[in-house]
């Protein structure tokens, strides 16, 4: 089976920028405090921390950023499964 590096690179990739964009939204929403205390609780950790004031370029920054680095993840993935599955 035939891997295509960049497909696998583009799914990665938008997979990563999906889910930060999701954040962004519940930081721009200020939901974004409520779910981390929640989810530190469920693990019993208690600390002080701050949840900045959206910034856009902060955000198109880390969307990008985060595109970038899973499309290399996942291209670098089919390149491995490319050469450990041949036929």
């Amino acid at each position: 089976m035939k891997t295509n590096k960049n497909l696998l690179g583009l799914t990665i990739g938008l997979f990563m920028a999906f889910f930060h964009f999701v954040w962004l939204l519940l930081v721009a929403l200020s939901l974004a405090k409520p779910l981390m205390e929640w989810i530190l609780m469920l693990h019993h950790i208690e600390f002080q921390y701050v949840i900045a004031p959206f910034n856009l370029g902060y955000a198109a920054m880390l969307v990008a950023f985060t595109f970038a680095v899973g499309y290399v993840v996942g291209w670098i993935l089919g390149l491995f499964w490319g050469w450990f599955f041949r036929k």
